[in-house]
C-alpha cells in the first residue's frame, strides 16, 4: 500500500484538508466553511469548537474520498490564520468580545480592536520593535493581549492558555503544548534567533503577568516547525478525525507561510532567497528569505527560521487584497446585475468579471487600459506595508455617473491593477534596503486566475511564477507532516523533493511598461493625498 501525508488549512473562511503522495502529489481535498462573526468595523471573531468541527469532519472526508485506509496516512501537517484563541484549564473556550458567547473565543487576525494598544506600545520604542519593522500592528498578538486585560479582565485573568490558532490545533490533535517557532516569532515578539522571550517588553508594554509567570500561557518550548509533537494523534483526536491514534503531528505555520514553504523551495532558476512568496487571498502576504537580517521600517521581520529552516524573513502584504477587490466592486450600481450574471454561468463575481475583462481586450496584459481613467488604492482595511499605517483607507479617483456593467468591469481591473502597484512598493521599499527578488510565486484562492497573474506581472514589472500544484497551502502543511513523519529529514528536503513550478508569466515591455510606471506614480501621488487629507482631520 502507498504511503500519505495530510495537510491541514485553516483559513479566514474555511477549514481545508488536502491529502497527498510522498512527492506532492494532490489526490484528495474536502473543504467545510466556517463561522465569523463581525461586531461593529473592527471587531473579527470566531469559534474554535466550530473550526475543530470542520477539521473533523474534512479530514474524515479526504481519507473516505481517497479510498485509503487510516493506517497510509503517515504524518499531518497544519497550518491556520493568526488568530488568537483563548481556553481555561479544562480546554473549554473563553468569550473575547463584547457579546459574552463563549463560543465566541478567537480574536481574528484582521481584528483591529488594538489599535490604540499597538499604538501605545509603538511609542514606547522597545527594541524588540526592530523585528516588526519598527511599528508592531494590531493584527498581531500582544496588543490583542493588552485589549483583553483592559477591556476583557476576567477573561485574561482566566485563560490557561492563550493560543495562536495553529498552535491551538496541534495542542487539540497531540496535547503537546509545544509552539510553533513560526507562530511565536512572527506575531508574539518571541526572539527566534536567540530562543527567548524577552521579559522587559512584556513588563513595559503592561502585559507583567505572561513575564512573570514564565510565559506558561503562552509557550515555554519552542519548537521548529515539522517537529514532532507529543507521542502523536491522541486517541480521543483519532476517533474524531477518523484515524489511527499515534500518527505523527508537525508543529505548524501560519496560513501564508505554509504557502511560502509549498512554492519558493521548487527546483528551478531561481532559489528561496530570490523568490518572493506572494499568498493571495483574503489579505496578502509577502514572504522574501535572507541568508543574512534585513531590517527594512514598515515590513514586519526579520524572523530566523519562521518560515524556510536556518534563512530569515521578511513578512509584508496587504491587510485586504482578495477581500477588497470583493469589497470594491460591490460598491458598485452595477454589482447585483453582474453578481446575477455570474450566478447564472456558476461562477464568483470577481471570476466573472476577470473572464469579461480578458473578452474585452487583445491579450491578458492589454485588460490594464480597461482601466484607464480610475485610480483604486484598495487599502480599506489599512497599510500593513510598507507604511505600516492601520488607518490607512481606500481611495478611488476618476469616477463618473456611469452604472454600466462596462463600467463595474474597468473599476475591478483597477483594483487589481491598485493590488499590484502596492505589491510593487512593497518590492522597491525591499530592494532599497538590499533585498533583492528576482520573481513572484502566486498562490492562493484570489490569485489563481491567469489574467490576474499577468496584471501581476505587469504592475510590479517582475517575472510572476505559478507552482504546478494548485494547492500550495495544503501542499506546505502536508510538507510539515512528511517532515513530522520521518519521510524527509528536513523541510528543506522536502520542499525540494514534493514541490515544483508551472507556468511562467513574463512583465511587458515597451509602452506598457512605461504606462504601468506612470499609473504607479499616480497611485503613490493618491496614496499620499489621502493620507494629508486623514492627517488634516477634516
Amino acid at each position: 500500500m502507498d504511503d500519505y501525508v495530510i495537510g491541514i488549512d485553516i483559513g479566514t473562511g474555511s477549514a481545508r484538508v488536502g491529502l497527498f503522495d510522498l512527492k506532492g502529489e494532490l489526490k484528495a481535498t474536502e473543504k467545510r466553511d466556517i463561522t465569523t462573526w463581525h461586531d461593529g468595523p473592527v471587531m473579527v471573531e470566531q469559534s474554535s469548537e466550530n473550526i475543530w468541527a470542520a477539521i473533523c469532519a474534512c479530514v474524515r472526508g479526504v481519507v473516505s474520498k481517497a479510498g485509503i485506509a487510516a493506517e497510509q496516512v503517515k504524518g499531518i501537517g497544519t497550518d491556520a490564520t493568526c488568530s488568537l484563541v483563548l481556553v481555561d484549564a479544562s480546554g473549554g473556550p473563553i468569550g473575547v468580545g463584547l457579546s459574552d458567547d463563549a463560543n465566541r473565543n478567537i480574536i481574528v487576525w484582521m481584528d483591529h480592536r488594538a489599535a490604540s494598544q499597538a499604538a501605545r506600545i509603538n511609542a514606547l520604542g522597545h527594541d524588540v520593535l526592530r523585528y516588526v519593522g519598527n511599528r508592531i500592528s494590531p493584527e498581531m498578538e500582544t496588543p490583542k493581549l493588552l485589549w483583553l486585560k483592559e477591556n476583557k479582565p476576567e477573561a485574561f485573568a482566566t485563560a490557561a492558555h492563550f493560543f495562536d490558532l495553529s498552535d491551538y490545533i496541534t495542542w487539540r490533535a497531540t496535547g503537546s503544548l509545544d509552539r510553533s517557532i513560526c507562530t511565536t516569532t512572527c506575531k508574539w515578539t518571541y526572539l527566534g534567533h536567540e530562543r527567548r522571550w524577552d521579559e522587559s517588553y512584556f513588563h513595559k508594554v503592561g502585559l507583567s503577568e505572561l513575564a512573570d509567570e514564565g510565559f506558561k500561557r503562552i509557550g515555554t518550548q519552542i519548537v521548529d516547525a515539522g517537529t514532532a509533537l507529543g507521542t502523536g494523534l491522541t486517541a480521543t483526536a483519532a476517533v474524531e478525525w477518523g484515524l489511527n491514534a499515534g500518527i505523527p503531528v508537525a508543529a505548524g505555520l501560519i496560513d501564508a507561510h505554509a504557502g511560502g514553504v509549498g512554492t519558493v523551495g521548487a527546483a528551478g532558476t531561481d532559489s528561496a532567497t530570490s523568490r518572493l512568496a506572494y499568498v493571495f487571498g483574503t489579505s496578502a502576504c509577502t514572504m522574501t528569505s535572507t541568508i543574512e537580517p534585513a531590517f527594512i521600517p514598515g515590513v514586519w521581520g526579520p524572523y530566523f527560521s519562521a518560515m524556510v529552516p536556518g534563512l530569515w524573513l521578511n513578512e509584508a502584504g496587504q491587510s485586504a487584497a482578495g477581500a477588497a477587490i470583493d469589497h470594491l466592486v460591490m460598491l458598485h450600481p452595477a454589482a447585483v446585475q453582474a453578481a446575477q450574471l455570474a450566478k447564472d454561468e456558476k461562477l464568483g463575481l470577481t471570476s466573472w468579471l476577470a473572464g469579461q475583462a480578458l473578452s474585452r481586450a487583445a491579450t491578458a496584459s492589454d485588460v490594464a487600459y480597461l482601466a484607464r481613467g480610475l485610480h483604486v488604492v484598495p487599502e480599506f482595511l489599512g497599510n500593513r506595508a510598507p507604511l505600516a499605517d492601520p488607518d490607512a483607507k481606500g481611495l478611488i479617483a476618476g469616477l463618473d455617473m456611469d452604472q454600466s456593467i462596462d463600467n463595474l468591469i474597468s473599476l475591478y481591473v483597477a483594483g487589481v491593477c491598485g493590488l499590484g502597484y502596492g505589491l510593487r512598493q512593497i518590492i522597491e521599499t525591499q530592494a532599497a534596503h538590499g533585498v533583492v527578488i528576482s520573481s513572484i510565486v502566486v498562490s492562493g484562492g484570489a490569485g489563481q486566475n491567469a489574467m490576474v497573474r499577468q496584471i501581476l506581472a505587469d504592475t510590479t514589472g517582475i517575472m510572476v511564477e505559478t507552482p504546478k500544484t494548485d494547492e500550495p497551502v495544503l501542499l506546505g502543511a502536508a510538507m510539515l507532516g512528511a517532515v513530522a513523519g520521518g519521510i524527509y529529514s528536513s523541510l528543506t528536503e522536502a520542499m525540494a523533493s514534493m514541490s515544483a513550478m508551472g507556468k511562467i508569466f513574463d512583465p511587458a515591455q515597451g509602452e506598457l511598461k512605461e504606462w504601468h510606471k506612470r499609473r504607479y506614480d499616480g497611485f503613490q501621488l493618491l496614496q499620499e493625498t489621502g493620507r494629508k487629507l486623514r492627517h488634516a482631520n477634516i
